[in-house]
């Protein structure tokens, strides 16, 4: 293995540069672009979004959702219309003023979200509630020009993302198909064989402009939390705000209700820090663009055979397979697709050939298997899936500690992980205890627990059962 190629520090040793080393050299991400925090996405990176935009595409479609796309541009005077959910975006929002010599008399933010020109559109195609509901996702590009631009993937001014957009005739309807994506997002975390905690959102920290908020919070190896999928229920907000209304059957005038929820490329961020190891990232068979790496162990005068029997494995395996025929060294390929993460790597050399058998090797745990029917491979993707999932489950089960007091959260705290408290649900409980240590109130359960005794702050009686940790 070339220096260049292998990861050069340990993730106890500094996990920041551990996750840098491994997106870049693992082929995810090239920060090399002019503008800081508006990376490229590479080829690797990129196919494992493609895998899972496909996924989720098939889940929201099977709920009638369609896509769509509207405009990157959004006048400024209409953004503001709805003065909560602009107060939110104000900050990292991008804004041109001019096309040449012309300068415009309203400016144009370039999208933060898309709800205001979206729901734009809303009100010219809702008239009767036999336009309801509507429910439309696109898959698009979002500037934020955030400040706090750390690591690619996780906290960048540029990425991908879906967002998903509802109005129904009812509250009930909405919640109730609102529920039905929560379970969507929920489905796609078993495919990242990832264990999440969902979250409601404190009501001071929900989407800007949402009557509240659901979210997936992910405990990385550094004992720091990553949010992933958003769900959010908008009540009547933003129809109320923009006239987003229908005549019902009594023939009377109604406001919408709404949702919205999305998805980005953070989750690949995620997946590569939750799972990874010191050689470089883990991915799970269901979102890997190979899940099985052939490489062939060629020896000079026996390279048709070995060749021959690879290519003719790729096509049996019903798996997504590449045979790897470049003239570096195997030692280097089994290095490179560690990096990369691809879960089974085969080996075949003329001892494997003559035997009639293949050496598959786990990316996960290392196991060395001698496979003598190629129809065994996927049960042992599904095998690594699913020992996948356990180990994250049993992670985030490991690192849920109790804490009664403000000291007994600060001492919890620092071993990395959640910290449930009881709390009073004050926002100013949440700034005091994040001024001080760096955690903050993630929110809630999302199946809720019952409260019980004084709020770990500031000692008044408790309203939630709260989470308390450190994000990035």
């Amino acid at each position: 293995m070339s220096e260049e190629l292998g990861i050069t520090v340990k993730r106890s040793e500094d996990f920041s540069r551990w996750y840098l080393e491994v997106v870049r050299k693992g082929g995810f991400i090239d920060q090399r672009s002019p503008i800081k925090g508006c990376d490229v996405i590479t080829p690797w990176g990129y196919a494992v979004w493609e895998i899972m935009q496909r996924e989720f595409d098939a889940m929201i479609k099977e709920k009638g959702v369609q896509n769509a796309y509207f405009p990157l541009f959004i006048p400024e005077s209409l953004i503001k219309k709805e003065e909560e959910h602009f107060a939110g975006f104000k900050a990292e929002a991008v804004v041109a003023t001019r096309a040449g010599d012309e300068e415009f008399s309203d400016p144009l933010v370039v999208r933060p979200t898309s709800e205001m020109i979206m729901y734009y559109m809303y009100k010219l195609w809702i008239r009767s509630y036999q336009d309801l509901p509507v429910k439309i996702n696109q898959w698009n590009n979002i500037v934020r020009w955030d400040t706090k631009v750390t690591k690619p993937f996780i906290r960048s001014r540029e990425f991908l993302w879906q967002e998903g957009h509802t109005a129904h005739a009812t509250k009930d309807d909405a919640e109730k198909f609102l529920s039905g994506m929560i379970e969507s997002y929920s489905k796609m975390y078993e495919l990242f064989a990832t264990e999440p905690l969902k979250l409601v959102r404190p009501k001071h920290d929900t989407f800007p402009g949402a009557g509240y908020t659901v979210v997936f919070d992910t405990l990385m190896q550094d004992g720091k939390v990553v949010q992933g999928p958003g769900s959010h229920f908008l009540g009547q907000k933003f129809s109320k705000a923009m006239d987003i209304s229908f005549t019902d059957e009594q023939q009377k005038k109604q406001h919408v209700w709404q949702t919205c929820w999305g998805m980005t490329t953070r989750q690949i961020g995620m997946l590569i820090m939750h799972h990874g190891d010191d050689h470089g990232a883990v991915l799970p068979p269901a979102i890997a663009p190979v899940q099985v790496v052939i490489i062939p162990i060629l020896f000079k005068g026996k390279e048709e055979p070995v060749l021959a029997r690879a290519r003719e494995a790729a096509k049996k395996i019903k798996a997504r397979c590449f045979v790897d025929e470049r003239s570096h060294s195997a030692g280097y390929k089994f290095s490179e697709w560690e990096l990369k993460g691809v879960p089974l790597r085969i080996e075949i050399g003329p001892k494997d050939v003559e035997a009639g058998h293949v050496v598959a090797v786990r990316r996960d745990t290392g196991e060395k298997i001698i496979v003598k029917e190629l129809s065994e491979i996927p049960k042992i993707l599904d095998a690594v899936q699913k020992s996948m999932l356990e180990k994250s489950r049993a992670f985030l089960k490991d690192n849920v500690r109790d804490a009664s007091t403000k000291e007994e959260a600060k001492k919890a705290l620092l071993r990395g992980g959640f910290v449930r408290v009881q709390w009073c649900g004050s926002q100013d409980c949440d700034r005091a205890f994040k001024s001080e240590t760096g955690g903050e109130i993630r929110g809630t359960a999302l199946r809720e627990e019952k409260p019980s005794g004084k709020c770990f702050c500031c000692s008044s009686v408790s309203k939630h059962v709260a989470y308390v940790a450190k994000a990035y």
